[in-house]
């Protein structure tokens, strides 16, 4: 419902709240302007500003003291009313008042767009959007982050979600507070919150009528200081009964124009000042430095139509049709699906095709559909993804409750397979919920909870001969998710290290595509239609099989090659396909963007953790280090005669300095040690370097991660730091395998 909540709006109201933002912005600079070209006030009081003006403006009528302290006199000098720009340090004429007509025409805009009243709702409307979009987006980022206490920490996905995720933090404070002072205003133009312009009391009746004295002697204003005028009107020439007419900072009232007395004063009321306040916060008349803010903040608002309507877009793009689904009613299998962003409803109809294949009539719906009971199922297959800090994703919101209420038929089996991302702390928690919950509602288990990380299809296949061979048949589940367009890369070379240790592992350099870049790529600089950075991966299409293998990428597009290291595996589809191949032969391979996988830019240190293969994309990191910022590398392989990877680039990376420490450790030499075995050495640097700032990145086999995990926490111990915390301010990634 939040989520509809805060699309909704979006789509349909993106444009007009997008203009409206627009000349906001436009209106936003009239307050900076008036700052910068208005002088600044002295120390007078309105009996003597009133005086000065007078004396030079004969027939001035009234005075008014605008929010950014600008004066205006006006008079009637025997050719109609004139308006008169008054130095407020001074009080001496400068000149002729003439409005902006540039700005008059942007207010009327911003206000009702020229339509009168039916604006004027419009505009409020487009107010109301923004605070109900500003307010939701601020929910679902909070739980998409896991909590509120989590609302800063780096965002992830793709360039769209990080780019609207940022843009929304930066703008939301902004935008909220522009949207409820709008909304606030709206109403006041309709007259539904009551009087709030403030009310004069009735005219005096116990005028003096002596002779009026000069306005510079009149004691009421003498103490009335010019920063609390808002506007004073003369009495009309030559009427003794009439007065003078003050509108202050504190309230209204009348001023004797022959005794100088205060004939009556009514203050403002609550309801005026706060109004004045919204005022001030809305237009920035007064605050001209949050008034530039503002502006900064409906800047974004395009920006985060543009992103939001891709989101929204891919979104709906990427939820797959289920061909072939059986009523539910009628099904043996039911396959419930939860997701929030549809990756894993690709899992699921890939599992219903293999199903029915081999005979079963399979329903697939989102665990929010949980009916009552299934009176031709046998069995209930569960593919669910946790969000955030561990609940339940979009489509499986009111799982939990639906299950209260299902009612099992006997021998109903079922099994749970939760997707997710290992480097987050709660990783898969919701899916074991919900295997638990259904074990404690009755059901049986069909085959152990099982957890894929990162989408990984070769998890997906290897539940999959589990769950067949308790079906009674195989199960053949070959996922390929919906890749971009192929490339044929050409091996340049290659070089081979391990064989000595029993680890062969080779670094492989391939030529980029020949075809041209395009017109915007071209100007972006590059040279390549293939754009990547190391850390990217690169999905490689084996022979025969039509599911890729990621390799992390240890170079740039921009270095014109693109580079692995891998090692080979026994009986490794992919990796004894790449270790067959020679220079001149080719690979079917995509770029995969991985940017949660990033060195953090600055003057912070980088520690770089990586064993074997691992080092790759951190060789990759230090070798783009032109900036020199401090990258600290800590490396772990076998034999330093063998598989010392990337040892020529790493010296002179030290000798340049775009290295600035290195550490190695090696396990099949005399003493041999692993890489956790030097973080615990340097526990004390280490410590050092995450209070400057340093963000650690780990990259390696999982076994490798866990260890440096559980060293990083006994360097960090002393200070109360931990890699929960650390990962937790974004400052600790992984990439494991």
């Amino acid at each position: 419902m939040l989520r509809r909540l805060h699309s909704l709006p979006g789509l349909i109201a993106g444009l007009i709240v997008a203009f409206m933002a627009m000349t906001g912005v436009v209106l936003s600079l009239q307050p900076m302007l008036d700052h910068a070209t208005t002088p600044q006030a002295g120390s007078m009081d309105v009996a003597e500003l009133a005086q000065t003006v007078a004396n030079q403006l004969p027939g001035v009528t009234r005075i008014t003291h605008a929010a950014s302290g600008a004066i205006t006199a006006y008079y009637d000098a025997g050719q109609g009313a004139l308006a008169a720009k008054i130095d407020p340090a001074s009080g001496t004429v400068l000149g002729e008042m003439v409005p902006s007509p540039f700005f008059a025409f942007f207010t009327e805009l911003h206000r009702s767009l020229f339509l009168d009243m039916n604006g004027r709702l419009a505009s409020g409307l487009s107010a109301l959007a923004i605070v109900v979009l500003a307010a939701s987006g601020m929910i679902l980022l909070a739980n998409r982050l896991g909590g509120w206490r989590k609302l800063f920490t780096t965002a992830k996905g793709t360039l769209s979600q990080r780019l609207h995720v940022e843009l929304a933090r930066l703008a939301v404070l902004g935008l909220l507070v522009s949207g409820m002072t709008g909304v606030v205003m709206s109403l006041n133009s309709f007259g539904l919150l009551g009087d709030t312009g403030g009310t004069l009391s009735a005219f005096p009746t116990t005028v003096d009528g002596g002779a009026p004295a000069s306005v510079g002697t009149l004691s009421a204003l003498q103490a009335l200081p010019l920063s609390d005028l808002r506007e004073i009107t003369f009495p009309y020439a030559g009427d003794a009964t009439d007065v003078f007419t003050l509108i202050t900072s504190a309230g209204q009232g009348y001023v004797d124009q022959a005794t100088g007395a205060w004939l009556s004063f009514t203050p403002n009321g609550i309801g005026q000042s706060i109004y004045e306040t919204i005022y001030m916060l809305h237009t920035g008349q007064g605050l001209w430095w949050f008034g530039a803010l503002l502006g900064l903040a409906s800047l974004c608002v395009p920006v985060l139509a543009v992103t939001g309507t891709v989101i929204w877009w891919l979104r709906r793009r990427n939820q797959p049709r289920i061909a072939g689904n059986v009523a539910a009613r009628h099904a043996d299998t039911i396959i419930l699906v939860g997701s929030e962003g549809n990756s894993t409803w690709g899992f699921a109809a890939n599992l219903h095709l293999a199903l029915a294949a081999t005979g079963h009539k399979s329903h697939v719906a989102p665990m929010n559909a949980l009916a009552h009971d299934y009176p031709a199922a046998k069995q209930i297959l569960v593919l669910t993804a946790t969000y955030g800090d561990g609940t339940a994703p979009a489509s499986a919101k009111s799982f939990m409750s639906r299950l209260t209420r299902f009612v099992p038929t006997q021998g109903l089996r079922f099994a749970v397979l939760g997707f997710g991302d290992r480097s987050f702390e709660q990783f898969c928690r919701f899916a074991e919920d919900t295997a638990l919950a259904m074990r404690e509602r009755g059901l049986t288990e069909l085959v152990p909870f099982t957890s894929v990380d990162r989408q990984s299809s070769q998890s997906f296949a290897q539940w999959g001969n589990a769950l067949g061979e308790r079906l009674g048949h195989d199960l053949v589940l070959e996922h390929v998710p919906t890749q971009p367009a192929t490339n044929e890369l050409v091996l340049l070379e290659r070089t081979d290290f391990g064989t000595e240790v029993q680890a062969p592992t080779t670094v492989l350099r391939f030529a980029l595509p020949s075809e041209r870049p395009s017109l915007l790529q071209r100007l972006l600089g590059r040279r390549s239609s293939l754009n990547f950075e190391p850390g990217d991966l690169v999905g490689i299409i084996p022979p025969g099989n039509p599911v890729p293998r990621y390799y992390s990428l240890a170079s740039s597009s921009k270095d014109d090659v693109l580079e692995i290291c891998v090692r080979k595996m026994a009986g490794g589809v992919c990796s004894e396909f790449l270790h067959g191949l020679e220079p001149g032969q080719s690979i079917t391979a995509f770029i995969k963007r991985n940017p949660d996988f990033r060195p953090q830019s600055g003057k912070a240190p980088v520690i770089l953790i990586g064993a074997g293969t691992g080092i790759g994309p951190l060789a990759g990191f230090v070798g783009g280090n032109d900036r020199h910022q401090p990258y600290y590398l800590y490396f772990g392989g076998r034999d330093p005669a063998s598989d010392f990877l990337y040892a020529p680039l790493l010296r002179a990376a030290l000798a340049d300095h775009r290295l600035a420490g290195l550490a190695t450790a090696f396990s099949r030499v005399v003493g041999g040690r692993y890489v956790q075995d030097s973080l615990r050495e340097d526990a004390d640097a280490i410590r050092k370097l995450v209070a400057s700032g340093a963000q650690i990145m780990v990259c390696g086999g999982r076994q490798m991660a866990e260890g440096v995990r559980d060293s990083i926490d006994f360097c960090l111990a002393p200070v109360g730091e931990t890699v929960t915390s650390l990962r937790a301010k974004g400052r600790y990634l992984e990439d494991v395998y």
